[in-house]
């Protein structure tokens, strides 16, 4: 028998740790702050593509796929080396109170597929704030004009950030609505 877990035994193991409250709490944190992060670099994007004469669609596209890439690289190696760390230093915590090695254990490749989970929450976070503003380019010239893609994508990104909100306010069982209608009208 081979020591290579198979794919059920993988999917088992995602879906154990995303039953751990405490993974699904960070991984949520890393999520919508780095997808806050890309819808507003995606708004900035299409806005100052449009403020620069960016004539067609898929150049703004092109752009944003940089910002993307970028973004979606960034959080997957910053929360990879955080994580790290942070297991790391909890690993070693443990391993000081109980007085023994926890390498290559059940606690240590827990947290090594928590950081993991962590690590790929915190990179589709910003993807999906960057690709989902941009889809109006995708009819610019056909559907719509340059002026209408980028107040659709503005609009998108606004949709996206609500969204965002509305699970936070979710989560922390805050009425949303009342949110939203007192940061209309109060500073911070």
């Amino acid at each position: 028998m081979s020591d290579v877990p198979s794919l059920r035994d993988r999917l088992d193991t995602v879906r154990g740790l995303l039953e751990d409250e405490e993974v699904r709490s960070i991984s949520r944190r890393y999520f919508i702050s780095n997808g806050f992060d890309g819808t507003l670099t995606s708004i900035g994007v299409v806005v100052g593509a449009y403020l620069s004469g960016v004539a067609d669609g898929p150049t703004v596209i092109t752009i944003g796929l940089g910002a993307a890439v970028g973004l979606g690289t960034s959080g997957v190696w910053s929360v990879w080396e955080i994580e790290r760390a942070e297991k790391q230093a909890e690993l070693l915590a443990l391993e000081r109170a109980m007085l023994t090695d926890l390498d290559d254990t059940a606690i240590q490749q827990r947290r090594a597929g928590a950081r993991k989970i962590n690590a790929v929450a915190s990179g589709i976070g910003p993807l999906i704030g960057v690709l989902l503003p941009l889809i109006p380019f995708l009819g610019q010239g056909v559907v719509v004009s340059m002026l209408e893609a980028t107040l659709l994508a503005i609009a998108v990104g606004v949709c996206v950030l609500f969204t965002f909100g509305a699970y936070l306010g979710a989560i922390s069982k805050q009425n949303w609505i009342v949110v939203a209608i007192l940061n209309l009208f109060l500073p911070g």
